[in-house]
Order: structure tokens, then sequence, then C-alpha cells
């Protein structure tokens, strides 16, 4: 008997598994909203310099005839974003309703070019119609200071980051509940502090903390519906969970069109997670970690537990210590002592899979957030196309649970990845003015980033032991946050060289997309609970031992069989 056995005892796809995973995967509908609130909190408005503010003749002009004399054209015939004239041109004020409006704008492009222009010394002007307010707007985010945008979600995958390597480890070593509360608490405290923020360095701040958060809340969830579920609908729950996510991309569409205020938008989205603090107290500890970390006693209380929910009361009674610990004393015996992060490189199998999967997840999250974190780039309705980004995710990861199912990880995760780079790639061959043809590439190759997304969580929480699962979701995560750190930094290249930023998100997930053919395939695969569990199956070892034992019992029946008859 094996712990999937015990498992099974209790019933592993019962009414607690369905309550505990429906739970668990409630708060992922808003880790999106999270994730991508940048596209909304940091719109960029219409904006233009603001008139001079010590003409009192400006109150009796319309806000036509004060942009008229105070902001030159470009050489697209719109207002300059970032100067204006050094002092008012009254003189187009007459010629402005005289002229026909070619001429009109040629005679102001010639008064521009002899005009003295000036930085923007009396701030800006806004045009609000579309959202009532954003950082942007807030505190000036524009022109010189408008690299700041990018900083601000930077700072935010920064604390992703922090927490995939801070909020790992200690789930590893002090539990996945425990953490999993935390993080929910810690969520909704900074998202609450980020909404009332009085500086754009302190909304930054508690950005950080609501980044630390999102990492402890994807990893427990996860490893929680993992170990408390069998092999055989790990792939369906896997994919259920993505699911949320998309679902969260929905959401944050409706509630930003309803909610046009960067503040009260962001507070919305965070509200919800003191609600997950508060049932969080229900949900049980993972009964696999519990007898790895010889804590049996507890392992077998949560057993009964699950049986009693299950209905499988008599069968949940007939488990004990010695049972739990017959059953895994092979896992127990392979897990004493202390693991460190050091683990996962100390070993062949566990250092190939770590330098694998730290370049899948690096460049799906990197190409990932490449393409959805600047919507307005598409010159669509930015709810639109939110909703668009978001609704490819569902035939994207049907797609990837089928081949997942019948093709394998290994090719699923190769394949989502090269596909979105050649697809991303292609762009560059569209002309800039085929919005369409642009569009329709970017939303297939963010469509094939989510169902590589949807197959890294499933894929590496199968490829690392129970003893370090945690550990290498939260190492691997790191990498993937890194790689959105740097995506919003890649775009400011674009202001230099147009094409380059395209090559790179689009070369990237190619190279990685081989790197995953060097990963084991882990399809009908029971989970791994050591390292040595990794490197039989990295060696082939285990599979020998499989079918060995599989010809002993057998021989054995056979005996039986001839001495009954």
């Amino acid at each position: 008997m094996v712990f999937a056995d015990l498992l099974e005892q209790v019933g592993s796809t019962g009414r607690f598994q369905v309550v505990h995973t429906t739970l668990l995967c409630l708060p992922v509908l808003m880790m999106a909203s999270h994730n991508l609130l940048q596209n909304f909190a940091a719109a960029v408005p219409p904006h233009f310099c603001s008139a001079h503010t010590n003409l009192s003749v400006f109150t009796r002009l319309s806000a036509a005839e004060k942009l008229h004399i105070t902001v030159p054209l470009d050489a697209n015939g719109a207002p300059e974003k970032c100067r204006r004239y050094d002092a008012p041109q009254w003189h187009l004020l007459a010629k402005n309703g005289s002229t026909d409006p070619e001429v009109r704008e040629g005679t102001d492009r010639a008064v521009s070019q002899q005009a003295a222009l000036q930085d923007c010394d009396d701030g800006w002007t806004y045009d609000e119609r579309e959202r009532s307010s954003s950082i942007i707007s807030e505190w000036h985010l524009v022109c010189s200071l408008r690299s700041l945008k990018s900083m601000g979600q930077t700072v935010y995958m920064g604390g992703v980051l922090v927490g995939a390597g801070i909020f790992g480890g200690l789930a590893d070593r002090f539990g996945r509940r425990v953490l999993l509360t935390m993080c929910y608490l810690l969520m909704g405290v900074s998202g609450t502090c980020a909404a009332f923020s009085p500086s754009f360095s302190l909304f930054c701040l508690f950005r950080f903390m609501c980044g630390m958060a999102l990492s402890g809340i994807v990893l427990n969830c996860f490893s929680l519906i993992v170990e408390w579920i069998p092999t055989r609908v790990r792939t369906v729950v896997g994919t259920g969970t993505a699911y949320c996510y998309t679902m969260g991309q929905l959401i944050l569409a409706l509630v930003a069109y309803f909610i046009r205020d960067w503040r009260w938008l962001t507070l919305a989205v965070s509200l919800p997670f003191y609600v997950a603090f508060l049932y969080s107290w229900w949900l049980l500890e993972s009964s696999r970690w519990l007898a790895l970390k010889n804590k049996p006693e507890q392992a077998v209380k949560n057993l009964k537990t699950v049986a009693r929910y299950n209905g499988r009361q008599d069968e949940g009674e007939k488990i004990d210590v010695e049972m739990l610990q017959s059953s895994m004393k092979k896992e127990m015996s392979g897990c004493k002592g202390s693991y460190t992060t050091l683990d996962l490189f100390r070993t062949p199998t566990m250092r190939r899979m770590t330098v694998c999967l730290c370049t899948v997840w690096f460049s799906t999250s990197f190409a990932y957030y490449g393409l959805s974190m600047d919507l307005q780039k598409f010159g669509v309705d930015i709810y639109l196309i939110q909703v668009i980004f978001g609704a490819v995710d569902i035939p994207a990861k049907v797609i990837i649970n089928i081949t997942m199912s019948y093709l394998g990880r290994r090719l699923s995760q190769g394949g989502a990845l090269i596909l979105a780079g050649i697809t991303i790639l292609s762009n560059l061959l569209v002309p800039y003015d085929k919005q369409m043809v642009r569009t329709c590439l970017a939303v297939l190759g963010k469509g094939c980033l989510a169902a590589s997304f949807s197959c890294c969580y499933l894929y590496s929480g199968e490829l690392y032991p129970t003893i370090l699962r945690q550990s290498g979701l939260g190492w691997v995560s790191m990498m993937a946050r890194l790689g959105a750190m740097v995506a919003p930094l890649v775009l400011l290249l674009g202001e230099y060289v147009p094409w380059l930023p395209g090559l790179i998100y689009g070369l990237v997930p190619v190279l990685s997309g081989f790197a995953a053919f060097f990963l084991p395939e882990t399809l009908n695969i029971p989970l791994p609970d050591t390292i040595q569990d990794v490197e039989d199956r990295g060696t082939g070892r285990s599979s020998k031992i499989e079918k060995k034992e599989a010809i002993f019992l057998q021989d054995n029946t056979d005996n039986l069989l001839k001495q009954t008859s």
C-alpha cells in the first residue's frame, strides 16, 4: 500500500475534494486582476501641456481655443504631448475660423516652427472621458517620467519574484495551509493600502507586497489541490484551475468597465481576499506533507476528516499511524533531514530538470506579459481587447488539456512555446497599418502562451518530489517573475528600434521550447515523494522495478492457483 491507496480508501474524488478545490480556486479568479491591473490603473489618457496660468484672459476662452494657442502640432497634425509655446500665440485665433482646415493646419505648423517652445511648466491637461483617473494622471507619469509606468509593473513583478523565493521554502518547512492563510491576509491589506497611497513611491511599495502575496497564494493553492487528488484527475483539475485565471481576466474587464477610478478599482479587486482569509481556516493541511514531516498523528486525523466528508467514515477509522507509516515507509526514510533550494541542483536529474524548467517558465512569463501589458498599442478599445485576450485562453486550454492527456506533457509544453514564438515573429512581417492582422496574430500568440502557463504549473508539480515541491515551484516561479520584470523594460527599446521588442519576445519562447524536450515525461506517472524517486525515474530504474514487481506478483498468483487446483 502507498499513500495513493490511503487516499482511495477515504475517497479521492468525493465531496471533500470538490469543496476543497472550489474554495482554493475562488481566489484565483481575482489573481488576474492584480497581475493585469496596470492595463487600467496605469492607462495613459490623451494629454497635452496645460495653458499658461498667469493669464486671466484664459478663463474666457474655450478649451479648444486654449489648446490651439498654447500647444503646437506634431508631424502627424496632432497636439504635442510634452511641449508648448513659451507664450500664447494669439494671432492663431484670428486664423482659426477664417481659413480652410488644411490651410490652417499648414499655417499652424509654420508658426510652430518659428515660435519658441518650452516644457510643460504648468503641468498637463488630461482627457479623462475614458478613465476618470489613473496613476498616470494622478502623479503625472508622462513625458520625462513615462518610464515610471513600466517601472511600477516591474516593481510589482519583483515582489512576485521575492515572494516565490520566500514562501516556496517556508511552505515546505511550515506547511501549505498556514502560509496560504497569511498570504490571503497580506494580499487584502496590501491591496487596500495601495488603493489609498498618497504617493507613487508608497503605491509601488504596497504593490510589491501584493506581488509577494500573490506568489504565496499561487504556489500553495496548487500544491494543496494536487496533493489531495489522485493521478488520474490531475490534468483535468489542473486545467480547471487555469480556467479560473482565464475567467479572472474577463472579470477584470467587466469590473474596470464599471469602475473607472483607479483607486476604487484597486480596492475592488483586493477586498475578496479578506473573505478567502476567513474561510481558509477550514482548509486541511496536506496529509502527504504531514507524514513526510514526521507528523503522522495529524496526517491520520486529516485523512479521517476527509473520510467523514466523503461518507466513508468506517473506512477512515481503519487508518492509524502504523498503517500510514507502513504505506509511506520508503518515502519517510528517504526524506530524513532538512532540504534546501540547493538540493534542486545536487543530483543530475534534478539539476537538468530545474535548469530546463527555469528556461521554460522565464520565457513563458516574459513573452506573456510582453504581449498582455500594453493593450493600448493595438489601437482597439482596451476593454474589448482585454476580453479577447482573456477569451482566447478558453480554446487554448481545452486544446492543451487534450494534448497533455494524449500526447504527453513534454510535447505539449515544447510545442506551445515554439508555436507562440513563431506567431510573435510573424507579426514583425505584417505592416503596422494592418492592425486587424497584427491583433489576430498577437491574440493567437497569447493563447499559446496561456496554454504553456497551464502546462507549466501541472508539469512542474508532477516533476518535483513532495519534500521539495514547494521549493521547486518557488524557484521556477522566481524565474517566471524575473521574465515578467524584464518584459516591460524591453518595451522601452521600441522607442529606439521599433521592431526589436517583437524580435526578442519571439525568439526567447522558441529557444526555450526546445529546452522543454529535455524534461522527463510524467503522463500517468504517480507523484514522486523523494529525490531518489526522481533520480530513479530519470535513469529508468523505477520502470524496471515496476516491471519486476509485476512479474513477481504474477508468478505468485500462478503458484497460488496451482496449489488450489
